[in-house]
C-alpha cells in the first residue's frame, strides 16, 4: 500500500533541501509568467483604444468600444479556464513532466505572437491580439493544475502549504514586473518622442512609436518563460506519479534518491499489490462519497474567491482615475496615461498585492489553511462593506487615501487568505492518479468566477446615468451597489470554505485516504474507473 512506499516516506520526512528551493522556483517561474502575461493587459487598453479607435474631434482620447474590451481583457481568462481542464486531465493521465514542456512553450510563442499582428487597421489587430491570447491563456491555464501538483508532490510533510504557496506567490512578482516594465519603457519613449496632452492636439498626442510600446510590453512576457524551458525539462517526474499512477516504485526510488541525496531502496513488489480499493474513477459513487463535498467546497470558494478578485483587478484604473491618482485623459498624452496607470498599478501590487502573499507562505504550515482562508474571506467582506456603505464619503477629494488604503487592505487579505489557499488545498486532498484532474477542475471554476467578474463588473460598475457611464456602455448599478454585491460574494465564500478540509501536517496519502488498508478497502463496493 501507499503508506508501505518508502520513497513517499521520505520524501514526507524530507529536510528541506536545495532541490526544494529549485522546484520552487522553476514552477514559480511559470507563474511569474502567466501573472505577468495575464495581467499586463490591463496597463495597454487605454493606449489600444487611443491608437485604433480615435474619432476625430471628439473631446476625449479614443476608446476599446465595449464588446472590444470584453474581448480583448477576458478571451486570456477563457483560454486558461479550457487549459485547465484540459491539461490538468493530461497531467494524469501522461504524466506531470511530459505536459509541463508543452504548456511553457505554447506560452513562448503565444507571448511573442500578440505583440504582432496581421494587418494595421484596429480589425486586424485586435482580432489577431485576441487569437493569441486565447492560446496564451490555454497554455498558462495548463500551468495551473500542474505546478500545484509537482510541487505539493515533490515537498515534505512540514513545509509542503509554504512550498506550494510560494510557487503561487511569484504572481505576485510577475505582477510588479508587468508594471516596473511598462514604467521604463512609457519612461523611454516618453523621453524620446515628446507629444502634446490631447487637448491641446489629439493627434499629435499619439506619437506613431507609440504603437511599439504595448506590442514590446506584451512580448517581453516570454522571455521569464523561455528561461525556465531547460530546467522544467531536467526535473525528473514526481516519485507519487511514478510509484502510485505509472505503478513504477523503483523508478520512483531511483529518480529521488538522485534528487534528495540520499540512498532509497528500490521497492518492487509492494506497489504492484498497490491497487484495489483506491482504482475508483472520478465519476464513480466511491469518489462522490470521499471526495465530493471536498470538491464542490474547493470549486465554490475558487469560483467566489475570483469573482472579487478580478473584478478589483480589472476596475484599478477606474478606481484611480474616481480618487483623482488618474487625471483625465485629455489632459496626458498616449504614452504619458500608460506611465501614469502602470505607475499606479505597481504602487498597489508593492504595497498589499506581494506583501500578502508572502504572510501566506510564512504562516499557512503554522496556522493552517482553513484559518487563513476564513479569516481572508471575512476580511475581505468587511473591507468591501467599508467602502460601499459610505462610498460618496471616500469620493471626496480629501478622502482619498484613507480610500487607497481600504482598497489595497482588501488585496492584502486575499492574498494573505483565500487566493492562496484556494490554490494550495485542491494539490493536496485528492488521490494522487485524480490529483492534477481536480485540481484544473477547481482552478476552471475559479476561471469561471474570473469571468463573472471581468465581464459582469465592467458593466455593473457603469454609472447610473447612461450619460455619465463610459462610451458605449449601457447605464449599469454604479460603483457603490457593484462594491457591495462583491461584499455578500465574499460572504458565501466564508460559508463555503467549511466544506474543505485542513491538510497541514498530514501526509497527501492520508489526506486522500490512498493508505487505507487493503482488507479495509475490500469492503467498499468496488467501481471500475472511468
Amino acid at each position: 500500500m501507499a503508506k508501505d512506499l518508502q520513497v513517499l516516506n521520505a520524501l514526507d520526512v524530507a529536510k528541506t533541501q536545495w532541490y526544494h528551493f529549485t522546484a520552487v522556483i522553476i514552477a514559480g517561474m511559470g507563474f511569474f509568467t502567466d501573472a505577468y502575461d495575464l495581467f499586463c493587459i490591463s496597463l495597454v487598453t487605454k493606449l489600444l483604444g487611443r491608437i485604433y479607435y480615435h474619432v476625430e474631434g471628439a473631446t476625449k482620447p479614443g476608446t476599446l468600444p465595449p464588446n472590444v474590451s470584453a474581448a480583448v481583457n477576458g478571451v486570456a481568462f477563457c483560454g486558461t479556464l479550457s487549459g485547465q481542464l484540459f491539461f490538468g486531465w493530461l497531467g494524469d493521465k501522461m504524466g506531470r513532466k511530459k505536459v509541463y514542456g508543452m504548456t511553457l512553450m505554447l506560452m513562448v510563442i503565444c507571448s511573442v505572437a500578440s505583440g504582432l499582428s496581421f494587418g494595421h487597421d484596429a480589425k486586424a489587430v485586435i482580432s489577431t491580439l485576441c487569437f493569441f491570447r486565447f492560446w496564451l491563456g490555454f497554455g498558462i491555464g495548463g500551468d495551473y493544475p500542474l505546478s500545484a501538483t509537482i510541487m505539493s508532490e515533490y515537498a515534505n510533510k512540514k513545509t509542503r502549504g509554504a512550498f506550494i504557496a510560494a510557487v503561487f506567490a511569484m504572481q505576485g512578482f510577475g505582477i510588479l514586473a508587468g508594471g516596473l516594465f511598462a514604467i521604463i519603457i512609457s519612461v523611454a519613449f516618453k523621453t524620446q518622442f515628446d507629444a502634446p496632452a490631447y487637448e491641446d492636439n489629439a493627434i499629435a498626442s499619439t506619437v506613431p512609436q507609440a504603437d511599439y510600446v504595448w506590442r514590446i510590453i506584451l512580448m517581453v512576457g516570454a522571455l521569464p518563460a523561455a528561461l525556465t524551458y531547460y530546467w522544467r525539462m531536467k526535473m525528473p517526474e514526481t516519485a507519487r506519479y511514478t510509484a502510485l499512477v505509472a505503478k513504477n516504485a523503483a523508478k520512483a526510488a531511483s529518480d529521488m534518491s538522485k534528487v534528495l541525496q540520499s540512498e532509497i531502496q528500490p521497492e518492487e513488489q509492494k506497489a504492484e499489490n498497490h491497487d484495489g480499493s483506491n482504482s475508483f474513477g472520478l465519476f464513480s459513487k466511491e469518489f462522490l462519497r470521499r471526495h465530493g463535498l471536498h470538491l464542490l467546497g474547493t470549486t465554490t470558494t475558487w469560483f467566489l474567491l475570483d469573482i472579487a478578485f478580478y473584478s478589483q483587478n480589472l476596475f484599478q484604473k477606474d478606481i484611480f482615475s474616481a480618487i483623482g491618482w488618474i487625471p483625465a485623459a485629455k489632459t496626458m498624452n498616449a504614452i504619458d496615461e500608460v506611465y501614469r496607470i502602470a505607475r499606479a498599478q505597481t504602487l498597489i501590487a508593492l504595497l498589499s498585492t506581494v506583501p500578502g502573499y508572502w504572510f501566506t507562505v510564512a504562516l499557512i504550515d503554522k496556522i493552517g489553511r482553513f484559518a487563513i482562508q476564513l479569516m481572508g474571506f471575512f476580511f475581505m467582506t468587511v473591507f468591501m462593506f467599508a467602502l460601499a456603505i459610505p462610498y460618496d464619503h471616500w469620493t471626496h477629494k480629501e478622502n482619498r487615501i484613507g480610500f487607497v488604503v481600504m482598497y489595497s487592505l482588501t488585496f492584502f487579505f486575499a492574498n494573505f487568505g483565500p487566493n492562496a489557499t484556494t490554490f494550495v488545498v485542491p494539490a493536496e486532498i485528492f488521490p494522487a492518479r485524480l490529483r492534477s484532474t481536480c485540481h484544473g477542475i477547481s482552478a476552471a471554476s475559479g476561471k469561471l468566477g474570473a469571468i463573472v467578474g471581468a465581464f459582469g463588473f465592467l458593466y455593473l460598475a457603469q454609472n447610473k446615468d447612461k450619460a455619465k457611464a463610459d462610451a458605449g456602455y449601457p447605464a449599469g448599478i454604479g460603483v457603490r451597489n457593484s462594491l457591495l454585491v462583491l461584499g455578500v460574494v465574499n460572504f458565501l465564500g466564508m460559508l463555503f470554505t467549511f466544506l474543505v478540509p485542513e491538510s497541514k501536517g498530514k501526509s497527501l496519502e492520508e489526506m486522500s485516504g490512498e493508505n487505507e488498508n487493503e482488507d479495509e478497502g475490500s469492503h467498499h463496493n468496488r467501481t471500475v474507473p472511468v
